[in-house]
């Protein structure tokens, strides 16, 4: 990818890097640059109204190429070609359910049907499980080599991203398929939905569950179907919603005693002095306590609805928040524009400038806003409710608007052009997660869907 910005790869690409353990952030303090008012004159319903057309464009990016497809993840500079990740596709689910419109329900229909078409025609295991990312589209490869398939491969399965090695399956991305589907089945009363969001619980039964001092759920399998050693915080999490979902919905309780194992683990990551959750755990023994990740902070809260706990949110506000302008270093913010939020992680902040995120990457900026994190901090605010929150969160959606009026323009997803100023980059200029890969200004389907569900105080992890 020599001279290329690179991928810009979802933090789940974690597996297909061979990497540790999932996480999210934030970053440090702004810089007294007001943020700049507004969207750019559009109205108030605009902002959702384009970030939906952007999820649809991203959907129907091939249409040449079946009526079974997935939504692009990135748009195509950001170098994965037609990807699509699992989690955004998830997350474009509920994105969808959230707009409570006919439209959305089509779309969120089809999708799950897609997931469960992958999880009924896997290359290679018949076990209920989803890969990490599939293409959705046809490209030629850097290598040269063709790609030549949509989401349905020639001999009918699924497929599988296999260029960039995104061939193992996280319990995190796994999870969240399943509260999609069974979002879906909820909505919907499709049997087929609950089978399939079922399945994938055996899945992580099967799979993750450890009896290692902390517990919990591992965090999967990589391409070669090797158990990874990592317990994650953020994908225990999950689980208690996913858990507590299936305990619902179809009346076993043993959904329950795996949705209470869950969340003691979880429950284990807290640090009470500080107010914040831990990432998780290496060994199964040892608690890791760096970098400190944003999304344990706020999907705990969405998941938990813990009072106890709901201090995260203060945490992450405080401690991870950003503000990034062009004056700022490797910032790619047009001169004149501001943009306040939060970043990845703890590990974010302290980014070295000087050198490249990766190999044939550009160099970070560690007051690069994370609007991925960012939409999901505004909708915790919005579901906490508490003195000042509502006007915090307000900020952060505001800047999350701007952001998607005014960065990434002229970018397309499968060489289509996009509609007018549709979609949010996940982030506002290049920076390092601090986990062994970074995030850039190309719109993104899982930045834009966080914010669709933040905007209509959608919470996807409430049982």
């Amino acid at each position: 990818m020599t001279g290329r910005q690179g991928p810009a790869l979802s933090r789940r690409s974690l597996i297909g890097a061979g990497l540790g353990i999932s996480a999210a952030g934030l970053t440090a303090a702004g810089t007294g640059q007001a943020l700049a008012a507004g969207s750019a004159g559009a109205r108030p319903s605009a902002g959702p109204a384009r970030g939906h057309a952007f999820l649809a464009a991203a959907m129907d990016a091939y249409p040449d190429h079946g009526r079974i497809r997935l939504t692009q993840s990135y748009t195509d500079q950001a170098g994965l070609f037609s990807t699509a990740f699992t989690y955004d596709n998830a997350l474009a689910i509920l994105a969808h359910l959230a707009a409570r419109t006919p439209a959305g329900l089509t779309r969120a229909k089809a999708l799950g049907d897609a997931l469960l078409y992958a999880q009924e025609h896997d290359p290679a295991h018949d076990d209920g499980r989803l890969r990490q990312a599939y293409n959705t589209g046809p490209y030629t490869f850097y290598d040269g080599s063709l790609q030549p398939d949509g989401f349905v491969r020639a001999d009918g399965t699924a497929n599988v991203g296999t260029q960039f090695g995104f061939t193992g399956t996280a319990v995190g991305d796994m999870a969240w398929a399943g509260i999609a589907l069974s979002a879906l089945a909820r909505r919907t009363g499709a049997r087929r939905l609950l089978t399939g969001a079922v399945r994938i619980g055996e899945w992580i039964e099967r799979t993750g569950r450890t009896d290692e001092p902390l517990g919990g759920y591992k965090f999967g399998v990589d391409g070669a179907n090797q158990r990874l050693p990592f317990t994650s915080t953020e994908h225990n999490t999950d689980l208690v919603c996913l858990f507590g979902r299936l305990a619902l919905l179809t009346g076993d309780r043993v959904w329950r005693e795996r949705q209470a194992r869950a969340e003691a683990f979880v429950k284990r990551m807290w640090e009470p002095s500080g107010g914040f959750f831990y990432t998780g755990t290496n060994d199964g023994v040892t608690i890791n306590k760096s970098p400190i990740p944003e999304d344990t902070q706020t999907w705990t809260h969405l998941a938990l609805d813990s009072r106890r706990h709901s201090r995260s949110l203060d945490w992450a506000a405080a401690q991870l928040a950003v503000l990034d302008h062009s004056g700022r270093p490797n910032s790619t913010v047009p001169a004149g524009q501001s943009y306040e939020g939060v970043t990845f992680s703890s590990a974010s902040l302290l980014a070295n400038e000087g050198a490249p995120i990766a190999d044939g990457q550009p160099k970070p900026d560690r007051n690069g806003v994370w609007f991925e994190g960012t939409a999901h901090l505004a909708l915790a605010l919005r579901d906490r409710g508490a003195r000042g929150d509502e006007a915090r969160a307000r900020r952060q959606l505001a800047s999350i608007e701007q952001a998607q009026d005014l960065l990434g323009g002229a970018q397309t997803v499968g060489g289509r052009e996009l509609p007018e100023r549709a979609g949010v980059v996940s982030a506002s200029s290049p920076l390092d997660t601090g986990f062994g890969f970074g995030y850039y200004p190309y719109r993104h389907t899982g930045a834009t869907a966080w914010y669709l569900m933040a905007a209509a105080r959608f919470n996807p992890l409430r049982v």
